[in-house]
């Protein structure tokens, strides 16, 4: 049983398989954290520790273990509420109000309720429990039931009390073209503070966290939240002086104002967490469980070949033709047109919004080409960036009032383009109607959503920053629902949406506009950790790299895209014969490795090699892949033992190498390992293992 409670003391126990997470009430009424840790059955085990006030400058408020603070009396801490009601109050008073338990086939929810002792705002606290997965989904509900307005000025789905000072908190860093930059560092007392102010999130910070004490891939407790919530979100990690670590994860606190009007409601986004006490690992693969069970449309993802860095702007018919043929020769499933299609679309200032077919590129209409395509056995797909407009643009002439913005004031062009109010009702059915237009009158499978600049000249109504993000998804979720086999790419000027919000919505992730393959490792690693490999999407594009500069062997750069959904951008037609043939071997070999590869179980493969191999193994039912990467050797050209993960003790395995095949049982290649020494700069290999 994944909720159970003790009536008697107001105490609440949620377990998972292996963990277990308990609260309750106080004489006070004060809902309060006991325990987030590995398994603990016995519910009466737990205690209601008697508040006693340190000084009277630190009041029994401020020292609570509290599940969701709120605004108000003697708390100086982090609050997870602040509302202002229509008297100019501005704190909340709650008391205990009951709870209710709902079982579903695949998890258990526990809804605390709780109410302001004034007031006629009521708040619901829910606890999803996922037992199966180690994983719990926790978010708020807030229910206006009183005939004034109220003002929401923050809101974050709940606060997190680890039992530890001088964790490690790990997020990303980055920027455009250099997003999923993993960086590590101690929580000491002050305030750690992510988050993003501009409505296209993820290039710097992604909403989770991670804190750990100390841990390895294999070793050591990790405690770990993902908000699922594309754009602003904001997030703190703080070591108290009383000898915890809270954290909070929530709505964006910049510039937000949400208006709850009387009789309505407004839920939080969730908020995906979890606990190992076998470090990393457990983590990841418990998140990629999770997604591809819940969140994932089931089915392979076809190779994809986008046809960008081949045209550039400069898309035409007979063109697109050709690569097109090519992609099929070798071995593509997927052939996506993308920018330049529309309008007058000749580069990034025109065209946005005029979302016709430009005759000039496609005299016949783009049913010709779609047509070629389908005969070659090819699915099409196309770009867009439905919530942006240039200047230039009929749409832009009909409806200037579309666009953020305020009178007083001259709106930013960014990029040569302005952001649509997605707030606005007629824009959102004009999107809407645009888009299902395109997939009604065209035989289209594939759609890229992209969304190349931030926000500004916000308008008046300081909820836009959730309301923008809930119009995206309300129009994919319409349009799946009306075109269910459409697959759909979340693009936002690379790795701008990569988030739990969004995955289940959208089916796969651009990870960045970086496609340097060397890169890419980097960018791919970090992703791991939380995100299923399924969802990324990754290329093999042309040398020198448009970005690096550098020059990297395909093989190598087909070996990086092929560790998640495989995708090529070159200009093939520029291709050498032995390139070609490198290709159609390459794409073939993917085919056959594509199961293991986007549904099998990741490993991240730690070593203790002075090289700097990057080692990743996959591994479905009794088959496996190995892919290993040295970028540079150093000096001394050091080898590596790589010793495999989640095989079967008993079991012997055939383990091919380029050099030949070999035999051992799963305990000597867990325990002892082989060796394995890839020489020069850029090397890399693919190593397949399989149960005998």
């Amino acid at each position: 049983m994944s909720i159970v409670v003790n009536s008697a003391q107001n105490v609440f126990l949620l377990q998972t398989a292996l963990n277990s997470y308990a609260f309750g009430i106080d004489d006070q009424g004060l809902v309060r954290h006991l325990y987030w840790g590995k398994r603990i059955d016995a519910i009466d085990d737990f205690e209601m520790p008697v508040l006693t006030e340190v000084s009277t400058n630190d009041p029994v408020l401020e020292i609570t273990r509290e599940e969701f603070p709120v605004y108000g009396g003697l708390r100086y801490k982090e609050h997870c509420l602040k509302v202002t009601f229509a008297d100019g109050t501005r704190e909340m008073v709650y008391e205990y109000a009951g709870y209710k338990i709902i079982k579903e086939e695949s998890f258990d929810e526990l809804i605390l309720k709780l109410k302001d002792r004034h007031y006629r705002l009521k708040l619901e606290l829910h606890y999803k429990v996922y037992e199966h997965y180690d994983l719990m989904e926790r978010y708020v509900v807030l229910r206006n039931e009183s005939e004034e307005k109220m003002e929401v000025e923050k809101l974050h789905s709940g606060q997190f009390h680890i039992p530890y000072e001088n964790l490690n908190f790990s997020n990303v860093h980055g920027h455009w073209g250099a997003e999923q930059q993993r960086f590590v560092q101690k929580v000491s007392y002050g305030k750690i503070v992510i988050e993003n102010r501009r409505g296209i999130s993820t290039h710097n910070h992604n909403p989770y966290f991670i804190l750990d004490l100390d841990a390895t891939e294999t070793f050591g407790e990790v405690y770990f939240g993902a908000l699922r919530r594309s754009g602003n979100f904001s997030g703190v990690v703080e070591q108290t002086q009383y000898g915890e670590t809270l954290v909070q994860l929530g709505l964006g606190e910049h510039d937000f104002c949400l208006e709850l009007l009387p009789g309505e409601s407004f839920e939080s986004p969730a908020i995906l967490c979890g606990y190992s006490a076998t470090g990393f690992e457990t983590m990841s693969q418990n998140l990629h469980r999770f997604a591809g069970d819940f969140l994932l449309r089931e089915g392979l993802r076809p190779v994809l070949y986008n046809s960008w860095e081949a045209t550039g702007f400069g898309v035409s018919c007979e063109e697109q033709k050709k690569l097109a043929k090519k992609a099929k020769e070798l071995g593509a499933e997927l052939f996506v047109v993308d920018d330049g299609w529309f309008g007058e679309r000749n580069g990034i200032d025109n065209g946005l919004g005029d979302w016709y077919v430009n005759e000039t590129k496609f005299p016949n209409g783009i049913d010709e080409l779609i047509s070629e395509v389908k005969s070659l056995g090819l699915l099409f797909g196309i770009w867009v960036e439905p919530e942006m407009v240039n200047p230039p643009t009929k749409l832009y002439a009909k409806h200037p009032d579309w666009i953020y913005h305020f009178d007083t004031r001259e709106s930013d062009t960014s990029r040569g383009q302005y952001v649509l109010d997605m707030t606005k009702p007629e824009v959102q059915e004009y999107i809407y109607r645009m888009l299902d237009g395109l997939l009604s009158e065209h035989d289209i499978d594939y759609i890229k959503w992209d969304a190349n600049r931030p926000i500004s000249q916000t308008g008046l109504s300081r909820d836009l920053w959730y309301r923008h993000i809930e119009a995206v998804y309300d129009i994919v979720r319409r349009l799946r629902k009306k075109h269910p086999k459409v697959l759909f790419e979340a693009c936002a000027s690379g790795g701008g949406r990569i988030d739990y919000g969004i995955l289940g919505i959208f089916d796969d992730f651009w990870t960045s506009d970086n496609t340097d393959a060397c890169d890419r490792l980097t960018i791919q690693d970090t992703y791991s950790y939380l995100y299923p490999m399924k969802a990324m999407r990754a290329w093999v594009t042309d040398c020198p790299n448009f970005l690096s500069n550098r020059v990297i062997p395909m093989k190598f750069r087909f070996h990086s895209a092929m560790l998640g959904t495989l995708g090529i951008g070159c200009n093939i037609l520029e291709f050498s014969e032995a390139e070609t043939e490198l290709a159609k071997e390459m794409i073939a070999e993917y085919k056959e490795i594509r199961p293991i590869v986007q549904e099998g179980v990741f490993y991240r493969i730690k070593h203790t090699s002075a090289n700097d191999y990057s080692l990743y193994e996959y591994k479905k039912d009794r088959e496996g892949l190995l892919f290993a990467f040295l970028p540079q050797s150093k000096i001394g050209h050091r080898s590596v033992t790589v010793k495999l993960r989640g095989l079967s003790e008993a079991a012997t395995y055939s383990v091919k190498l380029e050099s030949g095949e070999f035999r051992k049982s799963g305990a000597y290649l867990m325990q002892n390992g082989f060796e394995l020494r890839l020489t020069g700069d850029y090397a890399s290999t693919l190593i397949r293992f399989s149960e005998l």
